[in-house]
């Protein structure tokens, strides 16, 4: 048997750049796969050992060791000349495929698809999808978007994230919201169940049968969610929502409510029962920032896991479906933990606001 090769001399500043190679989403899979393999020769394992885990082979493993100990970085990327397949499109077709995509759009449409890239610049289209995938373009996707106007955001947000970063003592921080005008939509004719080779089916058309608003306020510290079915959105509606909620929270504990903006939540009846009821404070959310609330995640779960395919034939029926997944829900609550801080969210704010001006000025 041959001896273990040494383990590969690799520098701090080496080690941290094959370190973010090696976990890219954009780099090639063949880059990936070398950086991978020259981090764990830094650690000294042997080539076999090291062709396993990474499904190459010892040569391969012996060639790129060698490589890097003769070139370093300044070649990771390349092929050496005479080895592996010759490029089939030349760098400059590629580059104006990119800047195609990035700057332009196929006329009288709103993206590019790897078919119309294709007939465009004389390519085939999986050649298109490969260029793309290697830099991570995707025009068939788009992200929504919007930067609050609202004049008092930084104060706003770094008060609500204080709250789930540094939540209070003797204190239960409750994030709260409505989910108005929830459908009863019952389908006009029975779905099919699920079977072997299809899915389960229903009918696109449906009938309404009424609507509901949910209130609910979701406590940070467990996941458990105080919930309650109202017929209307009203200020009304509200306080019998902040009685349910004085009911349900101990005495003894203040109660710091995260909510949006509307109107009922400052309606003067709403103002007097608070100045009533002096445990509870109300932590208003930056206009424009429903993302900052974090039972809006609790809403979509619900809408996905007990909404969307559902059949309603009342009201009624309707309401009672809620609340039978919000009492599955509280049997086994899971916190929603919030980790970014209020700096780095002001900073990405602050790098969209710039973006938003360049493309104005431009």
């Amino acid at each position: 048997m041959t001896n273990p090769a040494p383990a590969l001399v690799v520098s701090d500043g080496q080690r941290a750049a094959l370190e973010v190679l090696s976990k890219s989403q954009t780099a090639s899979h063949r880059e990936v796969q070398r950086a991978q393999v020259l981090l764990m020769a830094a650690e000294g394992l042997a080539n076999e050992s090291i062709a396993k885990v990474a499904g190459t082979s010892p040569g391969t493993v012996r060639s790129w060791r060698a490589r890097f100990a003769e070139d370093g970085l300044s070649h990771l990327g390349e092929v050496r000349a005479g080895r592996g397949r010759k490029p089939v499109i030349p760098q400059s077709k590629i580059d104006e495929i990119v800047d195609l995509t990035r700057n332009s759009r196929p006329e009288g449409q709103t993206h590019w698809s790897v078919r119309t890239m294709a007939a465009k610049v004389g390519v085939s289209p999986a050649q298109v999808q490969r260029i793309w995938a290697a830099r991570g373009l995707k025009p068939h996707l788009v992200d929504t978007f919007k930067l609050s106007n609202d004049p008092r955001f930084e104060e706003k947000l770094i008060d609500v994230v204080g709250l789930y970063l540094n939540p209070p003592e003797k204190a239960i921080v409750l994030c709260m919201d409505e989910k108005s005008s929830v459908q009863a939509l019952d389908r006009t004719q029975p779905s099919l169940p699920m079977k072997k080779g299809r899915a389960e089916t229903m009918t696109h058309d449906y009938k309404r049968n009424g609507t509901t608003t949910l209130f609910a306020a979701l406590d940070v510290a467990t996941g458990k969610v105080i919930g309650s079915c109202l017929p209307k959105h009203r200020h009304e509606e509200f306080l019998v929502f902040l009685k349910t909620i004085n009911k349900e929270v101990p005495q003894g504990l203040d109660v710091h409510l995260i909510l949006d903006n509307y109107a009922t939540h400052k309606h003067p009846d709403v103002k007097a029962w608070l100045a009533n009821n002096p445990r509870f404070q109300l932590h208003f959310t930056p206009t424009s920032s429903s993302w900052l609330n974090l039972v809006e995640r609790w809403f979509r779960e619900l809408t996905d896991k007990a909404l969307r395919r559902g059949a309603f034939h009342s009201v009624p029926d309707l309401i009672h479906k809620i609340e039978e997944y919000l009492a599955a829900h509280n049997t086994e609550p899971k916190p929603l933990v919030w980790t970014a801080t209020a700096d780095s969210i002001l900073k990405k704010v602050a790098r969209g606001r710039v973006a938003l001006e360049t493309i104005k000025q431009n």
